[in-house]
């Protein structure tokens, strides 16, 4: 999945010359086109026809205020494996939708720190009301470069949220969505629940 994350985050970059119907279109097919090149990934070809998404929705696009946040302990995020991978609380997202202001927190890895060349690697977990019933229970992931963080405000598309691969097989380390990143709206916006069998373990 490392490989994917990585991917959606040149993605993001490559697409803002195009419309943003065009953007959105191309993001999805890239971000499939991954899952089949990844060889970890639990998305084969017969499985692209259960993959599903919302239709893209301008609503689902806000501006953010950025506050950093001084984290130099960290914490530990537990995954659905039951592994903990250590994260650092690195700002808060405040932004409004649907009349309502909301607040998220941005983290960033211990692991990709590490790496001189995805060190500026922001990662952004959520559930929201939408998750068991339209999307995937376990929440759903945004990824972002701190060079997308401009004059203290960040732009969120929920409408490229994605699935972990733990929502279409088990045995993976996705980090679950802390409790202090859920958004008591729905979130009618990208990646939609995934209507294939789910197996127990990835192979």
């Amino acid at each position: 999945m490392f490989r994917l994350t990585i991917t959606l985050l040149f993605l993001s970059h490559f697409c803002l010359a195009q419309s943003w119907d065009e953007e959105i279109t191309v993001y999805r097919n890239h971000y499939i086109a991954e899952h089949l090149l990844e060889a970890r990934s639990p998305i084969k070809y017969q499985h692209v026809k259960d993959l599903h998404f919302y239709l893209p929705d301008l609503r689902f696009r806000v501006k953010a205020h950025v506050t950093s946040v001084a984290d130099t302990i960290g914490f530990e995020m537990l995954t659905y494996s039951g592994k903990k991978k250590k994260y650092y609380h690195y700002a808060l997202l405040d932004f409004e939708m649907k009349g309502v202001n909301h607040t998220l927190n941005l983290y960033q890895s211990e692991q990709l720190m590490a790496k001189e060349d995805y060190d500026g690697y922001l990662f952004l977990p959520f559930t929201d009301k939408t998750n068991y019933e339209e999307t995937f229970g376990g929440g759903r992931y945004l990824d972002f470069q701190i060079s997308d963080i401009k004059n203290d405000s960040l732009l969120i598309d929920f409408n490229k949220a994605y699935n972990p691969y733990c929502a279409y097989a088990g045995g993976f380390n996705c980090p679950i969505p802390p409790k202090e990143n859920r958004l008591n709206i729905a979130i009618q916006a990208g990646e939609k629940n995934y209507t294939g069998n789910v197996t127990a373990t990835h192979k």
